[in-house]
């Protein structure tokens, strides 16, 4: 699965890693706002890595929660979904609007080769000083530079560079930005 080859999802292992994540996930989201505490806790435990500040509005959904590393400052909104299936890289300062889904997970375009029910993913990542605006979608195997701007229900297909604002069906350039004034942060 992590090398990027077609895998078997119903695999036994897969399959426990999975329920794992969605016994936490299933926790983490019931959880109200007196607990932000034990749910800021629960998803230090869910993901692979994760830095100072991160907060997440529930509802959220993974698939396997470890291959999500994130950096400093990072807060997703409402109903957010990450499929996991290969690592997904989030930089520092990022901002997801609700109902942002970033999606490793994909399948064949052959339909002999879906019948197979054998699938594959590839990796994506997040620079630092990034928003996405709400129900974006990020495709498998997206790269997004560092002080970009996603605009809402974006569907980037293509690796976006650094310091600029992408919107559309699919996802295209529509200006630079300025952010010669700001001192990035390093992942």
């Amino acid at each position: 699965m992590l090398s990027g080859l077609m895998y078997d999802a119903t695999d036994p292992i897969l399959t426990e890693e999975r329920h794992r994540i969605r016994i936490l996930f299933q926790q983490f989201n019931q959880m109200g706002d007196e607990q932000k505490d034990a749910r800021t806790a629960l998803l230090y435990k869910m993901f692979g890595e994760a830095g100072e500040g991160l907060f997440i509005e529930p509802p959220f959904y993974c698939d396997y929660g470890y291959n999500i590393s994130v950096g400093d400052k990072v807060f997703m909104n409402y109903n957010c979904c990450i499929l996991d299936v290969m690592p997904v890289t989030i930089g520092s300062n990022v901002l997801f609007g609700p109902n942002v889904q970033v999606y490793t997970a994909t399948h064949p375009l052959s339909a002999a080769e879906r019948a197979t029910w054998l699938e594959y993913a590839k990796p994506i990542s997040i620079g630092n000083d990034v928003w996405i605006g709400g129900g974006a979608i990020i495709c498998p195997g997206v790269n997004i530079g560092n002080g970009v701007v996603i605009g809402a229900g974006a569907v980037v297909t293509k690796d976006v560079p650094d310091n600029v604002f992408y919107a559309g069906n699919p996802a295209k350039w529509i200006k630079d930005i300025d952010n010669s004034d700001h001192i990035p942060t390093s992942i």
